[in-house]
């Protein structure tokens, strides 16, 4: 990190097993990310669901750390966190101090999300949900906000994680979210 850096914001990208967190950021990150991907062995057999994954060989096994630099102050911290449910319960220790985070979504598994919605909310964390388009997606927009039971002020964007403009927007709908929302409660008497 460059001496003039004083900032540092943090951002958590969190969602189901194989919905592509790592490929997000790794995709965006402007420095070889830090992964904790490990090759997946017998011992996940029966306790990780590799159903709709069926080629996905390594697994992030406590999480995985990215940063871009916005300007000479300022930089964003990007933390993917690990998917599975044994995995869980690091997330709490890396929502501490997040801004805001982005929940991955695979619309073939659309359940896999709530886990992480419901996390958020509780921890009052602001986030923006991104279907992740691994081809076309299985589900509209509204039926995706109805099954998430999303409120209207979150917002809902597509992306594909593996391209770092799409990855990028993302992270550009969640700092406006931020935004909006600072603003909102600025103006609110």
């Amino acid at each position: 990190m460059r001496a003039t850096a004083h900032h540092g914001l943090k951002i958590v990208v969190v969602g189901g097993f194989g919905v592509g967190k790592t490929t997000m950021v790794r995709s965006v990150s402007e420095i070889r990310p830090l992964s904790t991907e490990e090759t997946m062995t017998r011992a996940g057999i029966g306790v990780d669901d590799t159903t709709a994954v069926r080629g996905k060989t390594t697994t992030t096994v406590a999480f995985d750390f990215g940063r871009i630099t916005l300007d000479d102050e300022l930089v964003l911290y990007l933390f993917g966190a690990p998917g599975q449910e044994r995995f869980w319960f690091l997330w709490d220790r890396l929502f501490a101090g997040t801004l805001g985070a982005v929940v991955l979504v695979d619309t073939r598994r659309v359940q896999d999300s709530w886990y992480a919605i419901d996390r958020l909310e509780h921890h009052g964390t602001p986030f923006v949900v991104a279907r992740n388009n691994f081809g076309a997606p299985q589900h509209s927009r509204h039926q995706l906000r109805d099954a998430l039971d999303l409120p209207p002020h979150v917002p809902l964007v597509d992306c594909d994680a593996r391209r770092r403009d799409s990855s990028k927007a993302v992270l550009v709908a969640l700092v406006n979210h931020l935004f909006a929302l600072s603003f909102a409660r600025e103006t609110t008497p």
